[in-house]
């Protein structure tokens, strides 16, 4: 019986398509760049995205092309990528940004146009359907991710469309796999219950303030450092995750770890309650889509009953980065902030910039992703720190503000 097969099964029957279980989105979302796109290929993506999907792109082969954004969601504005660019991409990478649904049926449409793949990116989309249709299941493959939705630490699928694919992906995957180890599975086993009880019990701002002086975040910033001279060796060895485990593993250093029994079950134990976890977020997200904050993508999605975003939830505000340092002190960490980015970021070494940076730059520096299972404790902190609205420009250009990257970051 191949790896994880029961889990697999139990999300095949959610999107009604054929899934491979991996121990991350990351590694799914490697194997699906490795089966449909060769080495060399350039890949349309948003750069208001995580970094280490950048790494995945590019650990693959691959030429991460930027391409324009909406101000309203940070999604690929498909009708603003230029002509040029559409003839010169060779897949396309959703992002489905906090769970935001992208334009995925025109990309599709152009994709199917142009004879290219798309693959999406679902990590932030599970359970969230676009006229009646699963997200997921759009493109030729989907990378899921359950650490996402369901505080698992761990746990991911490939959806794919068809059986004989998904036996090519497991062998694939089963040659990525590293030997698992007791001591990590029950690491990753007990990860989300201590972080539960330390929320539980109020101590996220000790416990996270200690963390920052002892030095033990992986992140000194929104991103990890670049140190652009090792990944310009790494990409001499690509397509290679090995060459890029130093970016790929940041924040879950057992992505591609063959994850045992315990570790297996406690994933079928939360997936169970999958259901229950994404309605407690919809109606996190319906308190706050209703508050002054709320971007006008999600004010407008609530009004006309259109699928909202569940992993986080975009409120636009001024003073972001300072706002974020001071919610700890109301037990709040705020995660899932891209900023700068990527093509300011990684630079043209290594992407190809957009066009027009600057709706990515100004929403990527103005939002502010709030959990919908703490909407309640974090209107309450907003209110109290006077939190004020940004809204999105339109006409008026965002001048570039990004400090030069340090020499070898």
């Amino acid at each position: 019986m191949p790896y994880g097969s029961r889990l697999a099964a139990t999300m095949a029957r959610r999107l009604g398509r054929e899934c491979v279980y991996t121990p991350s989105a990351r590694l799914a979302l490697y194997l699906a760049l490795r089966r449909w796109c060769r080495p060399g290929a350039r890949v349309l993506m948003s750069p208001v995205n995580d970094d280490v999907i950048l790494f995945v792109v590019l650990a693959a082969g691959l030429r991460p092309v930027q391409a324009p954004v909406s101000a309203l969601d940070g999604n690929i504005d498909p009708a603003a990528v230029p002509e040029a660019t559409w003839r010169g991409v060779d897949a396309v990478l959703t992002t489905n940004l906090y769970g935001m649904p992208d334009r995925v049926v025109e990309l599709r449409l152009r994709c199917e146009e142009l004879g290219i793949p798309l693959i999406e990116d679902a990590a932030h989309a599970i359970g969230t359907h676009l006229d009646g249709q699963p997200i997921g299941t759009f493109g030729k493959a989907a990378a899921f991710s359950l650490s996402k939705h369901v505080a698992a630490k761990a746990g991911g699928f490939l959806a794919v469309e068809d059986a004989r694919t998904r036996r090519e992906l497991e062998l694939l995957r089963d040659d990525l796999l590293t030997p698992g180890r007791l001591a990590a599975d029950l690491a990753t086993a007990l990860r989300p219950l201590a972080r539960s009880g330390v929320r539980t019990l109020h101590l996220v701002r000790p416990a996270w303030r200690t963390m920052q002086r002892l030095g033990l975040l992986e992140r000194d910033d929104f991103r990890m450092p670049l140190r652009a001279p090792l990944l310009s060796a790494a990409a001499r060895e690509a397509p290679s995750l090995m060459a890029y485990e130093p970016w790929i593993r940041v924040d879950l250093h057992d992505y591609r770890s063959r994850h045992g029994a315990l570790v297996r079950g406690q994933l079928a134990l939360r997936m169970a309650r999958l259901d229950d976890n994404l309605a407690r977020r919809r109606a996190g997200v319906g308190l706050l889509s209703a508050t002054p904050w709320a971007s006008p993508a999600l004010s407008d999605r609530a009004a006309r009953g259109s699928p909202l975003p569940l992993v986080r939830v975009p409120l636009l505000v001024h003073d972001r980065d300072a706002l974020v340092d001071r919610l700890v002190n109301h037990g709040v960490v705020t995660g899932y902030i891209y900023d700068p980015p990527l093509d300011d970021y990684a630079g043209t070494e290594f992407v190809d910039p957009s066009p027009d940076p600057t709706p990515a730059r100004w929403f990527a520096a103005h939002v502010l992703p709030a959990d919908p299972l703490l909407a309640g404790s974090l209107t309450d902190a907003l209110t109290t720190e006077h939190t004020t609205t940004a809204h999105p420009p339109t006409s008026t250009p965002v001048p570039d503000t990004t400090p030069p990257a340090p020499l070898g970051q």
